[in-house]
């Protein structure tokens, strides 16, 4: 776990500059609502609306970024009206919330703005329950989330908007076989499932804190796609919170909710849930519990009972989540598996042809977009063949060559990486070789992913293996040597991606 959050590739210091501008937005946001003259309620509602707007937000480009973020308040002050209002009616504030929940997730089949919208209004109600919202309170909850909202776009689009230099990329839509509407409404109906369990035994559990079973159901749904994923995700939200509660019990508590101490550790959870968020789920739960335990202290009532509560109401949640997706509509992870090797191999195709015409001198060829697109494949990839990989999958066959597959995967992104550095370089030049090299590489994807091949299901149909010179000796140019090596990587991706159709990689 250490090794994955701080020694995985951060190009161009994405994840180190995206949690910095979180502390620096986040923290503004609450000293803006401190001196509108907000309550301690306000500033933790208006610290809360300002991390989701930074962290939620994911548009391809900045000015998307900018409308989404506008729309943020669209989306959330009615529903924290709604939540408000109904704060002494048990059942309408209870059916108000499995329909929250459904319409977050239906919405993620608008992209990255539905997305970001259904989570900041699913986490506008949760935040309601979490500070006791009631009607009296909403003129200083509607100006903090107002402020905190304009604060954190103030930083992230004026101050540090390290974006407009480099666009963001976007990522695709989740494989066509099964259809981004198809299983947006299916998870929509899972979710809805899942949280209606947890908000029946959560309150059993506890009436003061039965919407933590919510969260934890709603969260382990987000950004995933298929059960496996599903299931590993929800594992690690009980682990990371069961780990953050023991680090609170050694941190929180003894804080008591002091002012200076709980700002510093704090900020320190917030820079955790952002850097640790794109590799490692486990640790970003573990701040984000850490986090919720500070809040507690300064509202006065953290306490042992409290925590060992948390981690209850966490595992109904899982428990929730996990039984949704495993009998309510579900959806395997074949296909989805399938198409995000597929999209990163042809990724590192594009990301050698820009490198490659980089070095050619070609106006306008910049391969770093696509450096960054391919991570954040490789990302989804890891995600989708987790459950695969997982210590305690059965599937002992499937997890070697699952395995193999990710560390073949890492060896072309680090070529490419290093290819790319090569082609920054302005003494670098164009070796006709290069345009060769290419080429085999162009040859071992399509070999790969050609028309009828299913990269992780069966044998490739696309007329036998690309001529991938996986021999001889290493090139001396450093492009060349970098793309003879992808050259190998990609050759031996054909064994464990070839597999019988009965023991397909990713047919769970």
């Amino acid at each position: 776990m250490l090794k994955k959050v701080f020694v995985s590739p951060d190009p161009g210091r994405s994840r180190l500059r995206f949690a910095a501008r979180a502390v620096l937005g986040i923290g503004l946001a609450v000293v803006v609502c401190g001196l509108a003259g907000t309550s301690l309620v306000g500033a933790i509602i208006g610290g809360l609306a300002a991390l989701l707007a930074l962290f939620t937000v994911t548009d391809a480009t900045v000015r998307g970024q900018a409308v989404t973020t506008a729309l943020l308040p669209v989306a959330g002050l009615p529903v924290l009206t709604a939540a408000a209002a109904l704060h002494d009616l048990p059942v309408a504030r209870d059916l108000t919330f499995l329909a929250v929940v459904g319409a977050g997730v239906y919405a993620r089949r608008w992209g990255p703005r539905g997305h970001s919208l259904g989570v900041f209004a699913f986490m506008t109600f949760f935040i309601a329950q979490f500070l006791h919202a009631t009607t009296d309170r909403l003129p200083e909850m509607f100006a903090a989330v107002l402020l905190s909202v304009a604060t954190a776009a103030a930083v992230r689009f004026g101050l540090w908007c390290y974006e407009r230099r480099r666009p963001a990329p976007a990522l695709p839509a989740p494989p066509a076989g099964t259809g981004l509407a198809r299983i947006t409404t299916r998870q929509a109906v899972q979710a809805t499932a899942g949280a209606g369990f947890a908000l029946v035994v959560g309150q059993l559990v506890s009436d003061d804190r039965w919407y933590w079973a919510v969260g934890a159901t709603w969260w382990v749904f987000v950004n995933t796609t298929s059960r496996g994923e599903t299931l590993v995700r929800g594992f690690r939200r009980v682990l990371g919170t069961v780990v953050g509660i023991g680090l609170g019990f050694l941190i929180a508590v003894p804080v008591a909710g002091s002012p200076v101490p709980t700002a510093v550790l704090a900020a320190a959870c917030v820079f955790g849930i952002f850097y640790t968020a794109a590799v490692s789920y486990t640790w970003m739960m573990l701040c984000v519990t850490l986090l919720a335990e500070l809040l507690y202290g300064l509202l006065g009532v953290l306490g042992p009972g409290l925590l060992a509560l948390r981690i209850a109401e966490t595992g109904v949640g899982a428990l929730g989540a996990a039984l949704a997706v495993l009998f309510v509509l579900p959806v395997t992870t074949h296909a989805v598996t399938d198409v995000w090797i597929q999209r990163a191999l042809r990724c590192v195709h594009a990301c050698t042809a820009e490198a490659a015409a980089r070095l050619a001198g070609t106006e306008g060829a910049d391969p770093a977009p696509r450096v960054a697109e391919l991570e954040q494949l490789l990302g989804r990839v890891r995600m989708s063949v987790a459950p695969l990989v997982h210590p305690l999958s059965p599937m002992h066959g499937r997890r070697r060559r699952a395995r193999r597959v990710l560390d073949l995967l890492d060896d072309c992104a680090r070529e490419i990486r290093g290819l790319v550095a090569v082609a920054a370089d302005p003494e670098a030049s164009h070796d006709a070789r290069l345009a060769a090299a290419c080429w085999r590489v162009e040859a071992a994807v399509e070999a790969l992913t050609g028309k009828g091949a299913a990269a992780t299901a069966g044998p490739v149909r696309a007329g036998g293996t690309a001529d991938v010179r996986a021999g001889g000796p290493r090139a001396a140019e450093p492009a060349l040597a970098h793309l003879h090596d992808l050259e190998r990587a990609l050759a031996e991706l054909a064994a464990p991606l070839r597999s019988p159709s009965g023991s397909r990689l990713a047919g769970a």
